[in-house]
C-alpha cells in the first residue's frame, strides 16, 4: 500500500458526544484512523453511524469532543478539498435542478478560487471523473433521474474530482445494483492504493471483508476498532446488534 507516510492519523476524533435534544446519539466516540486504506464502519441503524459522518465533516457540533483531520481542524481540511462526505440517499434533494456534471464540478468548489470560475484543469478532473465512474454519457441529465447506482457514482465522482485525501461514505452500497457496487468497491480500493483514507459504513457483512481489511464496531460509541475479521466475530456482533438498549439515528 503505497500510503502517504505521516506522524498524524488521518481521522482523530476524541470524546465526541452528541445530543439531539434528550436523544444521545453519540457517547464518548474515540477513533484514530490512520493515513491511507479502506475501513468498515458497522453498526446496526441507529447506532450513531451517520451522525459519526456529520460530526466528522463538521455539519453537527459535538457537546463534548473535538475531530481533528490529517493534524488540523475540520474547516481547513474541508477548505482545502482534503475531506469529502458521500451521504445517504435520504440526505440529497434529487429534486434540485443539477446536473450529474454540475454535482461533480461541486468536488472542485474549494479550488476554484476567488471568481469560482472553473478552469481547464477543472473541467478536466471533472471528466475524468466521470469517465471512471462510466456516466460521461449522462453527465448533462438531471441527478434525480439517475438509477440508484448511478447517484452513488456521480456522488464517488465527485469525491474522485475533488482529489480529497479523507473519504466519508455513508451507506454507498444501499440500494445499487450489482455491478455498481463493484465499480465503488474498485475505485475505493485504488484511492486507498494512491493514500486517500476512506472511512465506509454498510450493512452487507458478507462483503466487508474484501472492502476493508479494518472496521470499527460502533453503537453509540466505538465497541471496537480492529482487523475485520476479529470485528465480525459472532461475540463482537452480539455486542452491537444483539438485543438490548437502543441507540439513536
Amino acid at each position: 500500500m503505497n500510503a502517504e507516510v505521516t506522524a498524524e492519523p488521518a481521522i482523530d476524533a476524541s470524546g465526541l458526544t452528541v445530543r439531539y435534544g434528550e436523544v444521545l446519539a453519540l457517547d464518548d466516540v474515540s477513533l484514530r484512523v490512520p493515513a491511507g486504506g479502506v475501513f468498515g464502519l458497522i453498526g446496526m441503524n441507529g447506532s450513531g453511524k451517520s451522525t459519526l459522518f456529520k460530526t466528522l465533516m463538521g455539519l453537527v457540533r459535538p457537546a463534548a469532543g473535538e475531530v481533528r483531520i490529517l493534524g488540523g481542524g475540520i474547516r481547513d481540511a474541508r477548505r482545502r478539498g482534503d475531506l469529502a462526505y458521500v451521504p445517504q440517499s435520504e440526505d440529497v434533494d434529487w429534486a434540485f435542478p443539477l446536473s450529474v456534471r454540475d454535482v461533480v464540478m461541486m468536488g472542485r468548489y474549494g479550488r476554484l478560487g476567488f471568481t469560482r470560475r472553473p478552469r481547464r484543469a477543472d473541467h478536466s478532473a471533472v471528466a475524468e471523473a466521470l469517465d471512471r465512474v462510466e456516466l460521461t454519457g449522462l453527465a448533462d441529465r438531471q441527478i434525480g433521474r439517475l438509477s440508484g447506482g448511478q447517484r452513488k457514482r456521480a456522488f464517488v465522482a465527485r469525491g474522485l474530482a475533488q482529489g480529497a485525501r479523507v473519504l466519508l461514505l455513508d451507506e454507498p452500497f444501499a440500494g445499487v445494483d450489482k455491478p455498481s457496487e463493484a465499480m465503488i468497491v474498485r475505485l475505493l480500493a485504488e484511492r486507498a492504493q494512491s493514500g486517500c483514507t476512506v472511512l465506509v459504513s454498510t450493512h452487507d457483512l458478507q462483503a466487508l471483508p474484501g472492502l476493508a481489511p479494518e472496521s470499527v464496531l460502533l453503537r453509540r460509541r466505538v465497541l471496537l476498532h480492529a482487523p475485520t475479521a476479529e470485528v465480525l466475530r459472532p461475540e463482537n456482533l452480539a455486542r452491537a446488534f444483539g438485543l438490548g438498549e437502543g441507540a439513536a439515528a
